[in-house]
């Protein structure tokens, strides 16, 4: 044929009303900051197994065989977790399983997965913290890195700090040989004061949480006296508002911890003041991307070229962890328990 007459007959059919598809599948993949962009390059990683780039498919067009699904398809009767249910049966969970077996679940909620989730959630965040860290090369006036990321120690590893060694870091509370218990009575006693000053109500055990609960990671500026907590989760993003509501639960975390730093702070004027920027991103790989860029500018990650390599690296990593959870699900699902 013609290559001229080919090229005319590719643009008549290129103009032609296609159907519009309207359900769950085509809704995800229209969906703004869902990461299509990227889905044709994970397909084509030969670095990601094989039946993980095909499960990616699986899960986003709804054909996963999860309970729910099986149902819809007239093989099972019953749409509540499998795996809670043998697991419950055999006395290894507590609650009983009363949650539908849909995709979300196994991924995000599954009590028998919880340590699989961790540990997914600290694969995906060390690698991410790290590449911030590695990143950041914005400068203060003394031409040295402007951010210091003590909790990014590699790819492989991270640490959590606890609220004394935060403080410490700040010189917000002297810390005192140990032993005494000196160190423990005058913090709690700092936080009774910030409760009863802002009018928070509060008792014994709500301020051994208050001191038990540790931010995924920390960045300092020393120059500037600004304290970040950085925040990870991975989330289910079926619905459009995934993200708002899992920013709105990690802001209300730590919320009283900002503003115990921040009330010290100006008791002692030291000048310090902390917040608290989130990544979040979706189990099928949805991400708000220029939300997730700016973050990463603010912590000084200051190429355009480098921010976008490591949102896309992050998404491709989402996505290939969230088929080992898949992975675990049927695994144990099909397993005798000891």
């Amino acid at each position: 044929m013609n290559p001229t007459v080919k090229k005319r007959i590719d643009f008549q059919v290129s103009r032609q009303q296609i159907k519009t598809h309207t359900g769950s599948t085509a809704k995800n993949l229209t969906r703004e900051d869902n990461s299509r962009d990227l889905l044709g390059k994970f397909h084509k990683d030969r670095s990601v197994w094989i039946r993980a780039r095909q499960r990616v498919l699986q899960y986003l067009s709804y054909q996963f065989p999860c309970a729910l699904q099986l149902k819809q398809w007239g093989i099972l009767n019953e749409v509540k977790c499998r795996l809670c249910g043998k697991y419950y049966k055999e006395k290894k969970v507590r609650e009983p399983p009363d949650s539908v077996e849909s995709v979300g679940h196994i991924q995000c909620y599954s009590p028998v997965l919880q340590l699989s989730r961790i540990a997914i959630h600290h694969g995906i965040w060390r690698e991410l913290m790290f590449s911030i860290q590695k990143s950041s090369t914005k400068l203060n006036d003394a031409s040295e890195p402007r951010w210091h990321f003590p909790s990014a120690l590699s790819p492989e590893a991270h640490a959590e700090w606890g609220q004394y060694k935060i403080l410490e870091y700040m010189g917000l509370h002297e810390i005192l040989p140990p032993g005494a218990g000196q160190n423990r009575a005058k913090l709690r006693k700092d936080i009774e004061e910030y409760h009863i000053a802002y009018s928070i109500d509060f008792d014994e055990t709500d301020i051994d949480t208050f001191n038990a609960r540790r931010p995924d990671g920390l960045a300092f500026d020393t120059e500037k006296k600004s304290c970040v907590f950085l925040e990870y989760t991975r989330a289910m993003d079926t619905n459009e508002d995934w993200a708002e509501k899992k920013e709105q639960e990690k802001n209300d975390r730590y919320s009283s911890h900002l503003g115990f730093i921040n009330h010290l702070s100006n008791r002692e004027k030291s000048g310090w003041k902390a917040s608290q920027p989130n990544f979040t991103t979706g189990v099928r790989g949805s991400l708000h991307t220029n939300q997730f860029l700016t973050r990463l500018e603010s912590l000084g990650v200051k190429k355009k070229n480098t921010r976008k390599a490591i949102r896309n690296r992050t998404v491709q990593k989402t996505r290939s962890m969230s088929d080992i959870i898949l992975q675990f699900f049927l695994i144990v699902l099909n397993s005798k328990t000891e």
